[in-house]
């Protein structure tokens, strides 16, 4: 079949790997219909590099149709539709009972002290097989593959397998009291549904990029916005009584803009030859900031900050006395997506399109244009918000 793979740093290509079979009974195996190129592959091209190998099937916002099941699923039968949710999880063991079902204990990688293992998304998680594929392995599909009975579009679910509960989650997170302000820190496709997720409950939001295109749709969506210049958190504290925001997400993570040594630390390290690279990833790496100070000086005192954009660093410089001083509540991780979807699934079919998910794709294109689509989402050209890809 043809994937997505990665070859090399800052370097994927399409071509032919062998076709998923069933491994186990739990297994399902679904030809896939629509994926999505997610800001979080970004990080693959160069910082947790080293942690991938050639050949490696990347991906991990699938949805397609069910072709083969294991003798122990109960739940699908050939012929299904399903989206899959990014995380693995096993829906019974003492964290998914808690609904952290990215901590999963069934599937959780502990030669790597990391959680439960995610597809396409380095060995730290597991090593399986992505979904930027023609088809995809589905472990314990029971719990991890979502029927879909409607005719809708792939689109209105799609999304389902990461972005959007992040989003909601993130929103969640943020713990913003009724008709407070929320300050979203990067308007890309989480940014996005995070503002959108905001307004439909009732807050200000108030969106922060440094890309016209971006702050436009969240405009479109009742979303005031700010670009991102050297007196935006200024223009913040003007907008919020001097005070700051009630709660602030950042949507940016580890790649954001105003670091350039962090930034060349960062490509350095995903350079050099693995073992070298793995050891200094795991024990000096370095994030990119700015975003998640911004929002540490953003945010009012006693506030909360929620962080959705993916930080991998181990030896951060943070500012703990500004967070304490501030009295600051931070919530964070990987998105535990099992236990938002039913709250979304009603907005997702809702005809009236409340969150506007069928407003954020801008370029659908065939799978063997994938390596084209990364370059251009990741310099941000040709208004390039959210790519899908169709096998």
């Amino acid at each position: 079949m043809r994937a997505l793979t990665w070859q090399a740093p800052l370097k994927v290509a399409i071509e032919d790997v062998p076709e998923p079979v069933i491994l186990e009974a739990t297994d399902a195996i679904i030809s896939i219909t629509s994926t999505a190129i997610c800001g979080s592959d970004l990080h693959l091209l160069d910082v947790l590099g080293p942690f991938l190998h050639k050949s490696d099937v990347l991906g991990h916002e699938p949805m397609g149709i069910v072709v083969e099941v294991g003798d122990e699923v109960q739940n699908l039968r050939p012929g299904d539709r399903v989206v899959i949710p990014f995380v693995i999880a096993c829906g019974h063991c003492y964290m998914c009972r808690r609904g952290l079902t990215t901590q999963c204990e069934t599937t959780q990688n502990r030669d790597q002290r990391a959680g439960a293992s995610l597809y396409g998304y380095t060995e730290l998680y597991g090593s399986v097989p992505g979904g930027q594929a023609e088809m995809l392995r589905v472990p314990l599909a029971d719990f991890n593959a979502i029927k879909i009975t409607s005719d809708l579009p792939d689109e209105r679910y799609l999304f389902l397998s990461d972005i959007l509960p992040t989003a909601w989650q993130g929103v969640k997170y943020a713990n913003v009291p009724e008709g407070g302000t929320l300050v979203v820190l990067g308007l890309g496709p989480v940014g996005q549904f995070a503002s959108r997720i905001g307004r439909h409950l009732g807050y200000r939001v108030i969106g922060v990029d440094l890309v016209p295109e971006r702050r436009a749709m969240a405009e479109r969506h009742g979303v005031e916005t700010l670009d991102l210049t050297s007196d935006v958190l200024d223009q913040l504290r003007d907008r919020t009584d001097g005070r700051g925001a009630h709660s602030v997400i950042d949507a940016v993570g580890m790649e954001a803009h105003g670091n350039p040594v962090a930034a060349f630390a960062q490509t350095a390290v995903g350079l050099l030859p693995s073992a070298a690279s793995k050891r200094l990833a795991k024990s000096v790496g370095l994030d990119r900031l700015a975003a998640l100070m911004l929002a540490i000086e953003a945010v009012q005192r006693g506030g909360t900050v929620s962080l959705s954009g993916v930080y991998g660093g181990v030896a951060d410089p943070m500012p703990m006395l500004t967070m304490f001083d501030k009295g600051l509540t931070i919530r964070m991780g990987q998105c535990n997506v099992h236990r938002w979807v039913p709250q979304l699934w009603p907005l997702v079919e809702d005809p009236a399109d409340p969150l506007g998910i069928m407003d954020l794709v801008t370029h659908r294109v065939p799978l063997e244009q994938a390596p084209e689509m990364y370059e251009l989402f990741k310099k941000k050209e040709d208004g390039c918000i959210k790519v899908v890809l169709q096998p």
